[in-house]
């Protein structure tokens, strides 16, 4: 019997090329690229780099040209908030970015959301390795590109890019590149940042990078696909418009420059400028001292249930590398929108040092190239593909603070400080989102600015600054209310009020946040909806003995018509969530608490939505704050005289608030005494502290203590390594619900069955 050779031939190199240009030509789909995702660091040098650095690299020059390039950066910018629609793009919460030939962002503008240009390199780099050869799309002068999906490299769908390559004489020099945080973009709910998202088809537009714009003109049958697939038309094209022109206005700029110094200059100006910067970087780690310093955060929510979610944080560094560990954080919430593909949350921490701890460094890419960042896979830091992220805002946020708080550790002990320490910014999106029909008759969906007003972290030397400005953005504004009441069917009734006794004690006192009430007025079809944590836990922590924030629910009060009472009972209204709800002023009126993550509610006319900014942390022991400032906080409003006596132990006359000094002494002396009274040694602590596993009735996300291989998936009972993934479904809360009154009614069926 003739034996049959079956083992495989080796192919010839004709034979491979064959195989390798028929998997070229019939890919199926170029979803998200792993490789690009995954790396933040700058591209190697060119061969064309190469060149200009040896024809120009006189530093003088490069200052002058980087300088340049940096204002017409800061034009676009000013162009966007000027002219945009958006009301995100009318406050600040926008960016542009000149990138090199490769994708790396060089410079960015000095004002916006750094975040966003951290982020646009990834589809820059898709769009070279995919479109720029590609005979159906292909790279040219003249073109444009939009992108929007978190996936191929953003924070989430509701921030739209626009990209724009630059040619010189035919050749490709680098990039421009503006993006905004739009708001509606489709999605199951208004305003383009959907709470109620179980999976990316909810989220509405999303936009892989592609071709929207050929002789600098936007292709109209495209323009129209888009309109007719989010509820504010108008926008769409407005901003489209408005960022193609702040790119124009860049290119400009670009061009000024190449006329004047050519090419060599441009293109060496933007690769030593990010070389220089990331060399620096690792010089300023290098005088760090070599520790580890472990932290977390806590999320109270998944914007839909309660639950404690834990982001946790090791931050090591050695020599002249610094490693982010995120491990042991929650696993990805498969069906929820609170997780974050990890380029958003690797954008967020660029954040931290150019905003925070190297702020006098260029804006760009290179100033976070060297520093390690490391995650489970399917974690709610580094979530799959496959779960949604239109609310990643609560994940990076919570990851930057992580971030900034153990980053506060190492700078205190360094004695080449940028900037001063000071403990971590609120970090909340605490803000309306609406849409609905307007009382021009206009579908539309957004948000307020209030989330731009978050509460400054304390200093080392002093408190920090009320409702300053967000995390996520530098001289971003928190935008005028009358303006947008012309647009939209509601008041904001109280508007950037302080929010009394909303405070994070300290030696040095977090800056405070400010009330937020709205009632619906003239429409019949309008609603709000909420998403933000820390009406449960605290969002951040405290540095160095100063305290975190409290929490801050939402307040409804339903069943009245504030504008009746305003006009025939003014004397009933009260301008502060804390009267209101004590007081319940309203009669026959229905008063109500809720957590920061309610979804979409349609509202009637007159019934009052009530939240409150939070404040950032404090900072140090706040028996060593000075008790003339706490006086001084009574007297601005900020804090009540009985909350202020019991934390800081102040001794003053209630009625000229005179202060007693010595009685304050001897009060914060028996404090101490108190304090050591109380105390128990560290290991008998830990005894009674610590448990093996999480208690049975809390549903908790992520490791237990420094088990971080183990993470926890709602109960004690159910858990998954951290390197090997597992979905993470979350009950329907309408399911829950059901269950428990289907319990309920069973149980009493049994009570009435025993009495027969």
């Amino acid at each position: 019997m003739n034996k049959i050779d079956i083992r495989a031939k080796t192919p010839s190199l004709e034979e491979m090329n064959l195989i390798k240009k028929f998997l070229d030509d019939t890919t199926l789909f170029l979803g998200p690229d792993p490789e690009i995702m995954q790396n933040h660091d700058l591209m190697p040098r060119t061969a064309q780099e190469n060149e200009a650095i040896t024809k120009v690299s006189d530093s003088h020059i490069v200052a002058k040209i980087r300088d340049r390039i940096q204002s017409g950066c800061d034009e676009g910018y000013e162009m966007v908030e000027q002219m945009g629609a958006a009301p995100g793009a009318k406050w600040g919460d926008v960016i542009t970015g000149v990138y090199s030939a490769s994708g790396d962002l060089a410079i960015a503008s000095a004002g916006g959301v750094l975040i966003f240009s951290a982020l646009v390199h990834h589809p820059i780099k898709f769009i070279i390795k995919n479109w720029m050869n590609d005979p159906t799309v292909g790279v040219k002068e003249g073109d444009g590109f939009i992108h929007n999906d978190s996936r191929y490299g953003n924070v989430h769908n509701t921030d739209q890019s626009m990209i724009l390559p630059i040619f010189h004489k035919g050749k490709l020099v680098c990039w421009v590149a503006s993006t905004v945080h739009e708001g509606e973009n489709g999605a199951i709910e208004p305003g383009g940042m959907p709470s109620m998202a179980e999976s990316p088809s909810d989220e509405g537009l999303k936009m892989s990078p592609f071709k929207v714009v050929e002789n600098y003109q936007i292709k109209r049958d495209i323009l129209t696909f888009l309109q007719n697939s989010v509820r504010e038309p108008k926008l769409q094209y407005e901003d489209m418009k408005v960022k193609l022109f702040a790119c124009l206005r860049i290119k400009q700029r670009i061009e000024e420059t190449l006329n004047s110094d050519g090419p060599e200059a441009l293109v060496s100006t933007l690769r030593l400028t990010m070389e220089n910067v990331r060399a620096e970087v690792k010089r300023r780690i290098s005088e760090w001292p070599d520790m580890t310093v472990r932290t977390y955060i806590i999320q109270d929510s998944t914007l839909r249930e309660n639950c404690v979610v834990k982001i946790n944080c090791k931050l090591t560094k050695t020599g002249d590398r610094l490693i982010f560990d995120f491990r042991g954080s929650s696993p990805e919430f498969t069906n929820r929108a609170t997780n974050t593909i990890v380029a958003g949350l690797k954008g967020m921490l660029a954040q931290v040092f150019l905003c925070y701890v190297w702020p006098d460094l260029p804006r760009g890419q290179a100033a976070f190239a060297p520093i390690e960042v490391i995650t489970d896979p399917h974690s709610i830091v580094n979530c799959s593909y496959d779960a949604p992220n239109s609310q990643s805002l609560m994940s990076i946020f919570t990851g930057f603070t992580a971030g900034q708080h153990a980053v506060a550790k190492f700078l205190y002990s360094c004695p080449a400080k940028y900037t001063k320490v000071h403990a971590p910014t609120f970090n909340m999106i605490n803000t309306f989102i609406w849409g609905g029909v307007s009382q021009h008759g206009e579908t539309l969906g957004n948000l307020c600015a209030d989330l731009n007003g978050m509460g400054a972290g304390a200093r080392v030397d002093r408190d920090g600054e009320h409702a300053l400005a967000p995390i996520f953005a530098t001289m971003a504004d928190i935008g005028e209310q009358e303006l947008n009441e012309e647009e939209v069917p509601f008041l904001q009734l109280v508007s950037k009020k302080m929010t009394r006794d909303a405070i994070a004690p300290g030696k040095y006192r977090g800056g405070q946040g400010y009330t937020m009430m709205v009632a619906t007025k003239d429409s019949e079809q309008w609603g709000f909806m909420t998403t933000a944590e820390g009406a449960k836990i605290p969002p951040l922590q405290g540095l160095f003995g100063g305290y975190a924030c409290g929490t801050y629910p939402l307040c409804k009060v339903q069943d009245v018509d504030v504008y009746d009472v305003l006009l025939n009972e003014p004397e009933k209204f009260r301008h502060s969530i804390e009267e209101i709800m004590n007081e319940q002023p309203f009669d026959g009126a229905k008063y109500t608490t809720h957590h920061m993550g309610m979804g979409f509610d349609i509202s009637k006319r007159g019934e009052l939505y009530m939240i409150s900014q939070g404040a950032g942390a404090g900072y140090g022991d706040l028996l060593e704050r000075d008790p003339v400032g706490v006086i001084r906080d009574i007297e601005e409003g900020l804090m009540s005289p009985e909350v202020a006596a019991r934390l800081y132990k102040v001794v003053f006359d209630p009625a000229t608030l005179a202060i007693d000094f010595d009685a304050t002494e001897k009060a914060r002396a028996d404090e101490r005494k108190a304090r050591i009274a109380r105390s128990v040694p560290y290991s008998e602590f830990v005894k009674g502290w610590n448990k093996p596993k999480p208690p049975t009735h809390l549903q908790y996300f992520g490791c237990w203590g420094d088990d971080v291989g183990t993470l926890y998936m709602g109960s004690p009972e159910k858990t998954r390594r951290g390197d090997e993934p597992r979905p993470n479904y979350m009950t329907h809360p309408k399911d829950v619900r059901i269950a428990e009154l289907e319990s309920r009614l069973a149980a009493l069926g049994a009570m009435g069955g025993e009495k027969q």
